[in-house]
C-alpha cells in the first residue's frame, strides 16, 4: 500500500493540480509548509498515544506517514532508500548506530 500511496502522490505532484489536490497544494506551498504539517502531524500523534484511543492513534499515525511520504516525493526519497537504511542498521543496537554516525 505505500507503494501505492507514494505514486498516487507522485501523480499529483506531477498534475499541478492545486485546485482539486491537497498534495499539489502543500507542495506548491514549498517545503517549510511541508514540514509545518509534519510537526502539526506529529504533535498530534504524540497527543492521541498519550490517550486510551487506539483507533485515533493509528488514524493519526497514518496522518503522519502521510505527510512523511510527501515530503520524501518532494526530496526524491523513494521507500527503497528507507528500505536500504533499515536493513543497514537491522541487527544493530541503536546505541551502536548512533555511536557510528558521531564517529564520522
Amino acid at each position: 500500500m505505500l507503494h501505492r500511496v507514494l505514486e498516487t502522490i507522485h501523480q499529483r505532484i506531477a498534475s499541478g493540480d492545486t485546485n482539486s489536490s491537497y498534495v499539489a497544494s502543500l507542495v506548491q506551498k514549498g517545503e517549510n509548509q511541508i514540514l509545518k504539517k509534519i510537526g502539526e502531524e506529529t504533535t498530534e500523534v504524540v497527543l492521541a498515544a498519550k490517550g486510551q484511543d487506539r483507533a485515533a492513534l493509528v488514524h493519526e499515525l497514518t496522518d503522519l506517514w502521510f505527510h512523511c511520504l510527501v515530503l520524501m516525493a518532494e526530496k526524491e526519497i523513494s521507500l527503497e532508500d528507507i528500505d536500504n537504511e533499515l536493513r543497514s542498521r537491522f541487527g544493530q543496537s541503536g546505541i551502536e548506530e548512533k555511536a557510528s554516525r558521531n564517529k564520522s
